[in-house]
């Protein structure tokens, strides 16, 4: 069974983050190392905008944003504006897809079925919604995903609201569906819950729908200070 590296990062911003995936994808490329996901959380809170996404999906101004301390950043991933910020588990993994069906669909429907696996260990029944992207609780989105692929390398991924301010959503239209809503883990179990509590579940399920052995390895990025 093939190798998936695991690194948990911990607190870190979107800037850096982004970097160190690109110095990833082209280690991955190159053969240097093995599928590997990154597993952090990003802070400062931060608005992402696709490729795909619509200036009017930003329900505030950037001025706005700022005041809140909130970034607010153009993206290369594909999808439409989304949230990242404390107290959600952000995935990004860096895979070789030739090794993993060399489809970009499968590749989406298997990272939404790995946030499924993962929330079946709380209990919690997930799933999906035809035509649309990300894992769902009824009519409330729990996580939401956005991917770049390029010489069937990936990057970028999903993003589980494990107990992130829930408020902070009611600034985007989230990934462009208004008439959806947002819920996290903790809202639905309710009882708090951590990201290390949800990180093991979320590895193992990665793992079984990759067919990848993990290992813990060392982060080789800084988190930025608190």
């Amino acid at each position: 069974m093939a190798l998936l590296h695991v690194q948990w990062l911990g607190v870190v911003d979107y800037a850096s983050a982004w970097q160190y995936q690109r110095e990833l994808v082209q280690q991955r490329r190159e053969g240097a190392i093995p599928d590997t996901l990154l597993l952090l959380e990003h802070r400062p809170p931060v608005i992402t905008l696709g490729r795909a996404s619509h200036a009017e999906h930003l329900l505030v101004t950037p001025q706005q944003l700022e005041k809140l301390g909130i970034q607010l950043v153009e993206t290369d991933r594909g999808g439409d504006i989304t949230y990242h910020g404390p107290g959600q588990l952000v995935g990004y993994p860096v895979l070789d897809l030739r090794q993993h069906g060399r489809d970009l669909h499968l590749y989406l429907r298997n990272l939404e079925e790995v946030l499924i696996t993962a929330l079946s260990h709380f209990g919690i029944f997930a799933g999906r919604k035809e035509g649309l992207t990300g894992v769902w609780v009824g009519e409330e989105k729990i996580a939401a995903m956005g991917i770049k692929v390029s010489h069937w390398i990936t990057m970028h991924g999903f993003a589980l609201n494990v107990c992130p301010d829930l408020n902070h959503f009611s600034l985007i239209v989230p990934c462009g569906i208004r008439d959806k809503g947002v819920t996290s883990l903790q809202k639905l179990l309710g009882r708090e819950v951590t990201l290390h509590e949800v990180v093991p579940p979320v590895t193992k399920a990665f793992a079984q729908v990759f067919s990848l052995q993990p290992v813990a390895v060392p982060a080789l990025v800084s988190p930025v200070p608190l």
